[in-house]
């Protein structure tokens, strides 16, 4: 698929063979969201509220920011989260606890990532709603989950949808797989709860998310903080396996860095050779990387860790919506 990305924004005479399948896409992904919908096929309700996390296009939005942004928003309230999430790339045929040390190979990086924020309890698996009954089995204290990339995933019901969007890059040329990058057409927004725009100028209504990030951690001793003047005049390689690499490198040049990029697909498994930047001083990566390259780093690997500063409004939105099952005794 990654090759299709660079038809994604814009329009080419390939898309005379794309727009068809796009169209057959279109009427299956309204077919299926109409059964559910109308009952036909059941959806599964948790004893608890569920806060669905996505977006209606393909890649990187700012989700796994936004969610850990929220579960710490919960906890800051006196609730006490859970996340569930597909977990990309997970080997796992059931639902499985995912912790710090676990393989991103196996769980899945951004579910790795989130367990590395030790903020709540992360789990992933193929069928949503069974990861989240053996997380609220494992964890009773839960009383809200987070489901992070779950807006498709119809089948779990949702007491909240939060839709995030690319604010640089939007919806791209418009059209549905494989045609264009998105998901479900840009109406789907109206059923929404909240959009969040990651960068740009929200549209009216929509709520503002930037990722902040000026702290950098080494690999190999990731208690050894740096900043970026640490960096200057070292010659700088930067890697990006997610799914806008030039908004990692915009935020280097931000810092005032000025770095050789290497962007990469989105959850790419890096190998060693794909670190072996025999001039570089330093290289310089995302957490998402970070955590499928710890096991053969070197000193020179340093990721710099980035958080989402979100419209506060939307916490409030969000308390509301839970508002009615209450919030367990802390």
């Amino acid at each position: 698929m990654h090759w299709l990305e660079r038809y994604w924004y814009r329009i080419t005479p390939l898309h005379l063979i794309l727009l068809p399948i796009s169209f057959i896409f279109r009427l299956l992904a309204g077919m299926r969201r109409a059964l559910y919908r109308s009952g036909i096929l059941p959806g599964k309700k948790l004893p608890v509220p569920v806060i669905v996390v996505g977006n209606i296009t393909v890649g990187g939005s700012g989700k796994t920011p936004l969610t850990l942004w929220l579960a710490q928003q919960l906890l800051d309230c006196g609730w006490h989260p859970g996340i569930i999430s597909r977990g990309y790339g997970s080997k796992a045929s059931s639902p499985q606890a995912v912790h710090p040390a676990s393989d991103p190979g196996a769980a899945g990086d951004e579910a790795v990532l989130m367990a590395q924020r030790k903020l709540c309890p992360v789990w992933v698996g193929r069928d949503r709603v069974a990861a989240a009954r053996e997380l609220l089995r494992a964890h009773p204290e839960c009383d809200v989950l987070l489901s992070d990339d779950g807006l498709q995933h119809y089948r779990l019901r949702r007491d909240a949808e939060i839709v995030v969007v690319d604010g640089m890059r939007r919806f791209g040329n418009g059209f549905l797989l494989p045609a264009g990058p998105l998901r479900e057409l840009p109406s789907r927004l109206a059923e929404a709860d909240a959009v969040v725009t990651n960068g740009g100028t929200p549209a009216a209504g929509e709520y503002a998310m930037q990722l902040r990030g000026a702290r950098f951690y080494n690999l190999l001793n990731p208690h050894t903080p740096a900043y970026a003047a640490d960096f200057h005049g070292l010659r700088l390689h930067a890697i990006a396996g997610i799914g806008h690499p030039q908004r990692f490198f915009a935020h280097l040049n931000h810092l005032g860095l000025v770095a050789q990029a290497h962007p990469f697909p989105d959850h790419h498994r890096y190998t060693p050779e794909d670190l072996a930047y025999a001039s570089a001083d330093a290289i310089l990566m995302t957490e998402k990387d970070a955590v499928k390259c710890a096991t053969f780093a070197t000193k020179k690997c340093w990721a710099l860790r980035v958080d989402a500063q979100v419209d506060p409004l939307l916490t409030q939105h969000i308390l509301e919506r839970i508002a009615p099952y209450g919030r367990q005794a802390a």
